[in-house]
């Protein structure tokens, strides 16, 4: 058993590396061979670390270890106290480097090593030297560690050294080094207990830390945002409240200071998962505040609860003085409005918000709506109220359900892990209600593109589930790009996405499969053509329009069995299948000169303004020998016009162009990929080949076939 160690003295003057082999021979003796081959005095000075890091040293008994680790405490505890600022420094950063290690930092604890490092920050002045800002921050760093490990407890500390650490942030021109540290230092602080969150919170500048989310450091950025999230997760309800009207709900820019991807001094700056988590956590803590709403259910005693409800109707109807009338009368006007409305139980509305949630949550959506865009409250209810088409969208039984849809999007509620925040949360003061107005309307917007009916509501919520989902998942930084998003995103989109996912996830569009497909084509192409040859075999009957007669003419047209030849002729109604040698009029394929459709036909040309967008659209002819003449077709049905015109672009060696061919193509390809991908169900198919290997350096494994055997 090996393993790669550092042999470290102990107050941290020289390192050197090598691989001890686990052995019968004692470690001290293993320790003084070292030593002896470096010409290393004092052996009982040195022990071994692990070279990962870690700072964890490896000893045979405990006792060997205390006296060693004691040793380096106590060197590095006077060090500190050395008048020689270079030594002092050495020190204070050899500190910051072994405190990491737990039988160190108690070691050095038990010599109050935390408390000088407490008295050197508690005395510390403007510092205007480089050096003095340098042993600042090893004297902090090497404090944090040692408090890691949770020997002292934080509350211990005097509120004077808390004002220091708190000014080392508060300061404009502290050193970056410090203030990051420091900032973690707080947030320790801050997360131990309340008492000391209530002296952070009282002596951190809140302007000056969220300041720190504008700088270019991301460290710092990370650390006060940190901070930050630990003063509103160890608050009250009250006091979180507070911290949030009164500061977080101002600082829109903390969106530019910290969004996925800007650019400043020439570098980019991305966002780290730890911050990406932070602001994840502060979009959650904000959002939950709506969750004692989206959990109470509606009072049907409260009269503040009633008046609203009478509001939304009131502001949506403009009825005549209801003190005049009587009390069955108004009581029957207001049922009648809170149909049109749009609530299940018209006599007794508030029963649709006795369901938790979304509680009294869609209320005050509805509400908001209502006071902040009037006219579009009153438009989205007078337009759908007065129809009776049976297409109408129910305002309130829409509105209570996109609430709900909105709190499991936004995961109200739910509990403050992951990082997949919304950068729109950083633009907005009420981002909950702002996106339901949006939502209402493309609600409504959806609901007509689908032509729905009170049955196809759940289908619509879903659709406009899926628009919203999408949406954010593009993260909008605005509420206005939001909206133009959204609104872009329309039914047709939202079918044409879930088609390309659905041939995503049958793996159809993988690059193998689609190099497949191009394979398969010509194959299948070759046997559309068959069938249409087969087809104009077959004949067709036809009808010629004529201005002359009542009735229009009956004629038959097929093609030779050998494919030389277009046999036509008139037929009587009766006659289905006509013998090829009953029709005397033939056209050689070989004089077939031309293909025109629709108005470029002669037949349409002459008749021009007296046909229909119908007949046009059947109508086909074929040109021979000269221009002058031609044979004119008006197709029985559209298949038959596909059929014919795409037979007789095979006999001119054209290809076939009509959407049936593309269709029947389709279902094909569809077919026989899903045939040949059979025995590969359930295995993934890669997106490229897999990678040639190397040749070998020989090919002696190869049987040489030039030697005649005997």
């Amino acid at each position: 058993m090996c393993m790669q160690q550092v042999c470290a003295l102990c107050c941290g003057m020289t390192t050197c590396c090598f691989v001890v082999s686990v052995q019968k021979k004692p470690l001290s003796a293993v320790i003084k061979e070292v030593c002896d081959g470096w010409n290393l005095p004092g052996p009982d000075n040195y022990a071994l670390q692990y070279a990962d890091g870690v700072q964890t040293y490896i000893t045979e008994s405990v006792s060997h270890i205390c006296v060693r680790i004691g040793r380096c405490a106590e060197d590095l505890y006077k060090g500190i106290q050395s008048s020689d600022s270079g030594v002092r420094c050495d020190s204070l950063k050899e500190l910051a480097s072994v405190s990491t290690d737990v039988t160190f930092a108690q070691e050095f604890i038990s010599r109050d090593g935390h408390l000088l490092l407490v008295k050197i920050v508690e005395d510390s002045h403007e510092y205007v030297i480089v050096m003095t800002a340098v042993i600042m921050t090893h004297t902090l760093t090497g404090f944090m560690e040692l408090m890691d490990h949770g020997i002292v407890s934080w509350e211990n500390l005097s509120s004077i050294f808390i004002k220091k650490i708190a000014s080392f942030v508060n300061g404009k021109s502290s050193d970056a080094s410090i203030q990051q540290v420091s900032l973690d230092i707080l947030e320790s602080m801050v997360l131990s207990s309340h008492s000391l969150f209530l002296q952070v919170k009282h002596e951190v500048t809140m302007e000056r830390l969220i300041a720190h989310l504008q700088v270019t450091n991301q460290q710092i950025q990370t650390k006060a945002m940190a901070l930050l999230m630990a003063l509103l997760q160890t608050a009250g309800d009250s006091d979180r409240q507070v911290l949030l009207l009164s500061h977080f709900q101002k600082c829109h820019f903390l969106l530019r200071a910290v969004h996925t991807c800007r650019y400043m001094w020439g570098f980019c700056l991305l966002i780290q998962d730890e911050m990406a988590h932070y602001l994840y956590v502060l979009q959650s803590v904000t959002l939950n505040h709506l969750e004692p709403r989206m959990k109470t259910p509606l009072d049907c005693y409260s009269q503040e609860q009633r008046d609203i409800l009478h509001g939304l109707r009131q502001a949506a109807f403009e009825t005549e003085s209801e003190n005049s009338l009587s009390h069955e009368r108004r009581r029957s006007l207001c049922a009648k409005e809170f149909k049109k409305l749009g609530f299940s139980n018209n006599s007794n509305p508030g029963q649709d918000l006795v369901r938790t949630p979304p509680g009294l949550l869609a209320l005050d959506t509805m509400f908001y709506f209502a006071a902040r865009y009037p006219d579009a409250y009153s438009r989205f209810v007078l337009e759908n109220s007065s129809r009776e088409d049976k297409h109408e969208c129910p305002f309130a039984r829409s509105s209570i359900q996109l609430t709900l849809i909105l709190c499991e999007i936004l995961r109200i509620g739910e509990p403050q892990t992951g990082s997949n925040y919304h950068p729109i949360f950083f633009s907005q003061d009420r981002l909950m209600e702002e996106l339901f107005c949006v939502c209402i309307q493309l609600l409504n917007k959806t609901w007509k593109e689908m032509r729905a009916t009170q049955e196809d509501f759940d289908k619509v919520m879903q659709v406009v589930r899926e628009q919203i989902t999408r949406t954010l998942s593009s993260k909008p930084t605005s509420l206005e790009l939001f909206k133009n998003k959204v609104n872009a995103l329309n039914y047709s989109e939202i079918l044409k996405l879930r088609q390309t996912e659905r041939l995503h996830q049958e793996e159809t569009l993988a690059p193998p499969v689609l190099e497949l497909k191009e394979r398969l084509k010509p194959e299948l192409l070759e046997l559309i053509r068959q069938q249409r040859l087969n087809r104009l075999c077959q004949g067709t009957m036809f009808r010629q329009i004529s201005s002359r007669r009542r009735q229009d003419k009956l004629w038959y047209c097929r093609l030779s069995p050998n494919h030389k030849m277009l046999h036509y002729g008139d037929v009587e109604e009766d006659m289905e299948n006509p013998p090829i040698e009953t029709l005397q009029k033939q056209i050689p394929v070989a004089d077939i000169k031309g293909l025109l459709t629709g108005k470029d036909c002669p037949h349409m040309k002459e008749n021009k303004g007296k046909q229909t967008k119908e007949v046009l659209d059947l109508a086909f002819s074929i040109t021979y020998d000269v221009e002058e003449y031609s044979l004119n077709f008006i197709a029985p049905s559209r298949t038959d016009f596909c059929l014919w015109t795409d037979g007789l672009s095979v006999l001119l060696g054209r290809e076939m162009s009509s959407e049936s061919m593309r269709s029947e193509l389709e279902i094909l390809l569809s077919m026989e990929i899903k045939l040949r991908l059979l025995d590969l169900e359930n295995v993934p198919i890669p997106d490229s080949a897999p990678v040639v290997p190397k040749p070998p350096s020989n090919y002696n494994f190869c049987y040489d076939f030039s030697q005649t055997e005997q």
